[in-house]
């Protein structure tokens, strides 16, 4: 099997490895680059090259491919492997600015796909913090290139690439099998999050519906903008997955096109689970509403109850503190035991009759 040579890192004033803005070099490209190979029949040939030297190795071999993983890159860095692959300007704005919708763009025989990527944090079931977090990958395809740009702490492809070399049957099918990869990859993880989510959603509904339980509506609601942030980033990538399995696409094989139905219907899976979640959170957000309308209610009911009881001495001692000559009683040597005793039997057959009617 061909080899390609360690070779040391070319200096960074040569002119593929380095670009100018207003006259001052910025970082070379290989300060972005996490991991560069080329690979023949499916397998990974040894040695370490330039993203320049692999792309050169590659078509010296038929049926070979590079492939070249950057990591947030900047507009130096991008610029070089962009002339390097001959990638589209607009398309390699857009692999360094993040923050982009997931999208499938065609240049020629080049094809650009953006995914976002989705990441569960571990959280309190009450807390109001960032439950999902989100990255993106950039994908460019070639003939006989792959390039991917990832941004975000979560959005590694370290285990994707070992997973491939692992199936060299798989890697012989060219960069669109890596393109596979990749979108088989971020939709399982978006299956992923989606059952811890889950068990979110069923916590909260458990929560809420518990009797004596005050769950307020803060929580829910920060779980159901999480749930829309998740949609958002998900959801949009239904069209490219489309796209990709149809066959006017001469740059992803027949045998690639079926495994990425594969991927299509699982990502509707999610889509799906994703609507479901939304609308039980509205209807739990209602819900919590309702109840605390109700305790409300409830507790305006106990302050009614109390201040009728509370009437009835009030009423009685105001007649007689009004210090008339004659008044009922006044001058019985039981009179002031007998209104007592009046008053206190007044207010237990209230208070009995509210307890009786759940008032009390």
């Amino acid at each position: 099997m061909p080899s390609i040579p360690s070779l040391p890192p070319r200096r960074f004033n040569q002119r593929q490895h380095a670009a100018t803005i207003g006259g001052n070099s910025l970082a070379p490209a290989a300060d972005a680059i996490v991991d560069c190979a080329v690979y023949v029949d499916g397998e990974r040939l040894p040695g370490q090259c330039s993203h320049t030297d692999a792309l050169s190795v590659a078509r010296e071999h038929p049926g070979a491919f590079a492939w070249v993983g950057l990591r947030a890159p900047n507009e130096s860095q991008m610029a070089a492997v962009a002339q390097t692959f001959g990638l589209h300007e607009l398309a390699a704005e857009d692999a360094v600015h993040a923050h982009q919708r997931p999208k499938l763009e065609r240049y020629d025989d080049l094809l650009f796909l953006v995914l976002r990527t989705v990441n569960y944090v571990e959280h309190e079931l009450n807390t109001v913090s960032e439950i999902v977090e989100t990255g993106e990958i950039m994908v460019f395809v070639g003939t006989d290139f792959v390039v991917t740009v990832r941004h975000g702490d979560h959005t590694g492809l370290h285990g994707v690439r070992l997973a491939l070399e692992k199936n060299p049957h798989r890697l012989a099918l060219g960069p669109a099998a890596v393109l596979h990869a990749i979108a088989d990859h971020v939709v399982d993880t978006y299956l992923a999050v989606t059952n811890e989510l889950e068990d979110d959603v069923d916590e909260m509904e458990e929560a809420v519906f518990t009797p004596g339980s005050r769950v307020g509506v803060e929580p829910i609601y920060q779980l159901k903008r999480e749930i829309v942030e998740l949609r958002r980033s998900v959801n949009p990538l239904s069209g490219p997955l489309q796209t990709l399995t149809q066959e006017q696409l001469v740059a992803i094989p027949k045998e690639v096109r079926r495994y990425l139905r594969d991927v299509a219907d699982h990502h509707t899976l999610v889509a799906d689970r994703i609507a479901e979640f939304d609308e039980t959170l509205s209807s739990l957000v209602d819900a919590a509403l309702a109840k605390v309308t109700l305790q409300q209610n409830t507790d305006m009911r106990k302050i009614s109850a109390w201040v009728a009881i509370a009437a009835v001495p009030t009423m009685v001692a105001g007649i007689y503190g009004m210090n008339f000559e004659h008044m009922p009683e006044l001058q019985w040597t039981f009179g002031y035991p007998t209104v007592l005793g009046v008053i206190a039997l007044i207010c237990l057959g209230l208070y009995a009759t509210f307890h009786r009617n759940d008032w009390l």
